[in-house]
């Protein structure tokens, strides 16, 4: 009798422990997602009314270079040179400190970027709000050091969620682009609860989810293979992104010791860039996207817009480089795609994916966003083309503080950070 008893004090012990935990991340998650709701979509308004502000006004372009000396003082009287998405991959695999200065730097600094004429985009600056958030909320609600990487990737999910209206490929990617090949299920109630509630939060302010409409293709075989050739070619180019990024950065770091001279010196040449090739390579590029899923894009300017992004941030700017990815997955998709027989439009959207997958090595996530962007007719297709990305794509990445913990081609733990 006594054992029996005893085994229902356990049981009942156990069942109040998961109630309670459930509850806690549904509290948490609710909390940090609200939080990350309101600065995101304050991000998001910021960054489109800069934007807004520069094309009525041309004349903006030439204050790159003091919008780049401007960015420079501000991450230098701040302390948090330096500092960046790579710090918040960080924070999650060893808990280390984020410091909260980190939020309005990365706030105010690419709200400049974007301002001036900077080629960048605005969620993986939103990855660093969101982390900062989550880190400093866990800290101040006194969680567990072993809950803290949650409460950062809450975060994540509540301010990329509010900027771009996908709250479950916020919440996937939160997830699994910390370590490739694993990924961290206690997270998944938390993450999406931020995620859903930032999402939420965003759209009563008025921010508008993204999505686009693209071409239907019936699936068979040789559409199939197509689709695959198109993957692979897009994983090149999502090597490409990444490997320029770096080398940029490496060589401006290199060439020019002085970082104020280095931001100015990258601004002037933007200034240039853009009288030769035009404004479609400046910020975001939302527009030059949304043509490019329509059917229309210009041969080269994928690769214009990697060279672009590479001297934007290579040079101190900042930003995010997802929506780069997008863009340059877009019109290489459709360039390319519609030379391979396949639907211009539908074309880009593929490419739009799997350059992103590549580069972040993040392939459910990126299923994931083909359902919220695209909605599911093409989803076989999707999902092939993440899947011959991710694999063809290597060990390359935008964060190079993440860990690729499996191999990507045989079941084996390897556990080395991108390239």
């Amino acid at each position: 009798m006594e054992e029996w008893k005893e085994q229902i004090r356990y049981r009942l012990s156990r069942m109040r422990l998961y109630a309670v935990t459930l509850c806690k991340w549904l509290a948490v998650g609710a909390f940090i997602g609200a939080l990350g709701g309101l600065v995101g979509s304050a991000f998001h308004i910021g960054v489109d009314q800069a934007t807004e502000l520069r094309e009525h006004h041309d004349w903006i372009l030439y204050l790159l270079p003091v919008g780049g000396l401007l960015i420079t003082a501000i991450y230098r009287l701040t302390r948090t040179e330096g500092k960046g998405t790579n710090d918040i991959i960080r924070s999650v695999h060893f808990g280390s400190h984020i410091p909260i200065l980190l939020v309005p730097v990365i706030f105010v600094s690419t709200v400049i970027t974007h301002l001036c004429g900077g080629s960048a985009g605005r969620e993986g600056a939103a990855l660093q709000i969101g982390g900062g958030i989550g880190y400093k909320t866990g800290t101040l609600l006194h969680l567990h050091e072993k809950d803290l990487p949650l409460a950062t990737m809450c975060g994540m999910s509540g301010v990329f969620a509010a900027l771009f209206g996908t709250p479950l490929t916020a919440m996937v990617f939160a997830l699994e682009v910390i370590s490739v090949g694993v990924l961290y299920y206690a997270g998944l109630i938390p993450c999406l609860t931020a995620a859903v509630t930032g999402y939420l939060v965003s759209t009563a302010l008025g921010v508008q989810p993204t999505s686009f409409t693209i071409p239907a293709v019936k699936l068979d075989p040789w559409s199939l293979v197509l689709v695959t050739l198109l993957a692979a070619l897009c994983a090149v180019v999502s090597i490409l992104l990444c490997r320029t990024l770096h080398w940029v950065e490496h060589g401006a770091e290199h060439l020019v010791k002085n970082v104020y001279l280095r931001a100015a010196l990258g601004g002037a040449v933007l200034i240039v860039l853009t009288l030769l090739l035009g404004t479609d390579y400046n910020g975001a590029g939302m527009g030059v996207i949304e043509r490019a899923l329509a059917g229309e894009a210009d041969s080269l300017a994928w690769l214009w817009k990697i060279l672009f992004t590479a001297i934007t941030i290579g040079c101190g700017f900042k930003g995010g480089e997802v929506v780069p990815s997008f863009f340059i997955g877009a019109t290489f998709g459709c360039v390319v795609g519609a030379l391979l027989g396949l639907p211009a439009g539908f074309a880009a959207g593929i490419g739009l994916i799997c350059v992103f997958c590549g580069a972040v090595n993040a392939p459910l996530a990126s299923i994931m966003l083909s359902v919220e962007l695209f909605g599911a007719e093409n989803l076989v297709f999707f999902g092939m083309a993440c899947a011959v990305s991710y694999l063809l794509s290597g060990y390359c990445g935008l964060y190079k503080s993440q860990k690729i913990v499996y191999s990507k081609m045989r079941a084996e733990f390897i556990n080395v950070h991108a390239k």
